[in-house]
């Protein structure tokens, strides 16, 4: 998910009214109607609707059809729409962080390690340059890749520093391992990204990432 598409979510939310009738949906061990929350809260039943649909815009509830009668054909009378949690998750960091994508790395390089006795370190390196090549895929440039992940690229004369670790926690508790971790990430958009005429390298400042780029 996207940040901005993440932010627009939790603040659909910030709404009151909104929020109670998220908490009560998402607590029924089953799909519930419009008239059912409108009865369980002692909210308008327009109001009910208006919020629901909503929710369902962002994606934080899904919505199915059902009659609740029993009775099918004619006479049996319009479906009822029921509402229930969605699959969605959101998550949302400011700074952004990408502890998912970490993990994600870390547990595919463990299983790979046990299957083959090879080196987790050596596995992590080339899993990260391998992801880093597909998030760059399809990409116009290298700035706007790390842009879009959470790296914060500013220039500095010839060179391009990232002023975001997304992995800063886990860095500052595992530097070696998730520096070259992140080294792999960034050189494996480079090259998804045709090079671009740059190099990354681990060298890491006070205040920004570990890896920065400059020229060939």
């Amino acid at each position: 998910m996207q940040e901005t598409q993440a932010l627009a979510a939790v603040a659909a939310l910030d709404e009151p009214t909104r929020r109670r009738l998220y908490e009560y949906v998402v607590r029924r061990p089953a799909p519930v109607s419009r008239d059912d929350v409108a009865a369980a809260l002692g909210v308008p039943r327009a109001t009910v609707a208006f919020h629901l649909d909503r929710l369902v815009e962002e994606q934080l509830l899904e919505v199915g059809h059902e009659r609740r009668t029993g009775r099918s054909g004619p006479g049996a009378g319009r479906p009822a729409k029921l509402y229930r949690r969605s699959d969605r998750q959101v998550s949302v960091s400011l700074p952004e962080r990408q502890y998912e994508l970490a993990g994600g790395l870390l547990a595919t390089a463990l299983e790979e390690a046990e299957e083959t006795g090879a080196a987790p370190r050596e596995i992590l390196t080339r899993c990260a340059r391998e992801r880093g090549a597909e998030l760059a895929a399809g990409g116009h440039d290298i700035v706007g890749t790390l842009e879009e992940n959470g790296f914060e690229p500013r220039f500095d004369g010839g060179e391009v520093l990232l002023a975001n670790c997304p992995f800063h926690h886990l860095a500052q508790v595992h530097t070696r391992l998730v520096c070259e971790m992140n080294l792999g990430l960034v050189e494996g958009m480079l090259d998804g990204v045709g090079g671009a005429g740059l190099r990354a390298r681990l060298d890491p400042h006070p205040g920004f990432c570990c890896v920065r780029l400059s020229g060939d």
